[in-house]
C-alpha cells in the first residue's frame, strides 16, 4: 500500500508543475495581447477577443491532457474556475492599462495645448506692442528732452514705463478690474496727448462704483490704436475719445470720424482678438 501511494504521488506532482507552467504561459500571452495588441477602450471588444484566445487555449489544454491520459482533470470545476479567473484578471488588467494610457495621452495633449496657447499668447503680446507706437514714443521723448522740459520728460518716462509694464504683465492676467484698465488708459493717453500736442484728448466718465467690474485685459488698447490709425488728427481735426458707461451698464468707447485720405492697411487682428 505504501509503495502504491508513492507511485501515485509522482505523476500528480509532475502534472501540477505542467499546469502551473501552462497557466503562467497563458497569463503572459493574455497580458501581452491585452496590453500591446488591444488598444480599444471598449471593454466589450476586449472581453470577446480575450475570451476567444482563452477558449482556444482551453481546447489545446484538453487535447494535450487527453493525449497524456489526464482525462480526469480536463473537465473539473476547479480547472474551469482557474481559466475563468485567469481570463478575467487579464481582461481587467488590460482594460485598466488602456484607460491609464488613454488618460496619460490626454494629459500630454492638454499640456501640449497649454504650451501652444502660451506661445500664441506670447506672439499676440508681441503683436500688441506696436513698433510704430514705440518709435513714436521715443521721438516724443526726444522732443521733450530737446525742449528742456525736465518735468514733462520725467512724467513721460514714468507713463511710458507704466504702459509697457502693464502690457508685459498682461500675459499673466485674464480679467482685470475696470480701475486697472482705466489707469492704463490714463497713462496711455498722456503719451498721445504729448505726441499730438493736445490735439488728441480723452473724456473718461465712469462712476467710481463701477471700478470693480471685470473686463478682459488690454480691451481698450486696440480701440485707441484704431482711433489714431484710421483718423486724421491735427489742429483742424481735433479728436476726443469718450469712454463712459451707457444705459445698459456697458463700457462704451466712441469718437468722431475724420477719415484719412489714404486707407490704412489693417489685418484686423486687434479687434478680432478683442
Amino acid at each position: 500500500m505504501g509503495t502504491g501511494r508513492k507511485g501515485l504521488n509522482l505523476p500528480i506532482c509532475s502534472f501540477s508543475f505542467s499546469v502551473i507552467f501552462f497557466f503562467a504561459a497563458l497569463t503572459w500571452l493574455l497580458l501581452t495581447y491585452n496590453i500591446r495588441k488591444v488598444t480599444t477602450q471598449v471593454f466589450r471588444q476586449r472581453f470577446i477577443y480575450t475570451f476567444l484566445i482563452a477558449g482556444v487555449a482551453y481546447g489545446l489544454y484538453v487535447m494535450i491532457s487527453l493525449m497524456l491520459n489526464h482525462h480526469v482533470d480536463c473537465f473539473t470545476g476547479m480547472l474551469l474556475f482557474q481559466f475563468v479567473v485567469t481570463f478575467l484578471l487579464c481582461v481587467l488588467t488590460g482594460h485598466i492599462y488602456a484607460l491609464f494610457t488613454y488618460q496619460r495621452k490626454k494629459e500630454q495633449e492638454i499640456e501640449q495645448l497649454k504650451l501652444e496657447n502660451l506661445q500664441s499668447r506670447c506672439e499676440a503680446l508681441a503683436n500688441q506692442i506696436n513698433p510704430h507706437f514705440f518709435f513714436n514714443s521715443l521721438n516724443s521723448l526726444t522732443y521733450l528732452i530737446r525742449e528742456g522740459e525736465k518735468e514733462h520728460t520725467l512724467a513721460y518716462v514714468n507713463k511710458l514705463s507704466e504702459v509697457f509694464r502693464y502690457i508685459l504683465q498682461s500675459d499673466k492676467k485674464g480679467l482685470v478690474t475696470l480701475r486697472e484698465e482705466l489707469d492704463f488708459l490714463k497713462a496711455f493717453r498722456f503719451l498721445f496727448e504729448v505726441r499730438y500736442a493736445n490735439k488728441l484728448m480723452f473724456d473718461i466718465v465712469v462712476d467710481p462704483d463701477k471700478y470693480n467690474r471685470k473686463l478682459p485685459v488690454l480691451s481698450l488698447l486696440p480701440l485707441v490704436e484704431n482711433v489714431v490709425k484710421h483718423n486724421v488728427i491735427d489742429s483742424e481735426n481735433r479728436m476726443t475719445v469718450t469712454v463712459r458707461m451707457n444705459e445698459q451698464d456697458e463700457l462704451a468707447v466712441s469718437n468722431p470720424v475724420h477719415e484719412k485720405f489714404d486707407v490704412s492697411t489693417s489685418c484686423g487682428i486687434g479687434l478680432s482678438n478683442l
